[in-house]
């Protein structure tokens, strides 16, 4: 089960929290918040991780 971890307001933003979380190992999907084709720019967008991995983005988050 994947859960939403983060919110982003752009491809571009959304790509560096994936990055960042791949880093780390965990693997990271990004959706469309609105359902728009993938690849929109300007379309905000959902950062999900698996839920057993949660904890560990918690954990990464709270040392930014």
């Amino acid at each position: 089960m994947w859960v939403e971890i983060k919110k982003a307001q752009n491809l571009m933003t959304a790509e560096m929290w994936k990055e960042l979380f791949e880093g780390e190992g965990i693997p990271t999907h990004l959706l469309p918040a609105d359902g728009a084709p993938m690849g929109q720019e300007l379309a905000e967008y959902r950062i999900l991780v698996p839920e057993d991995k949660k904890h560990v983005i918690d954990e990464i988050l709270r040392k930014l």
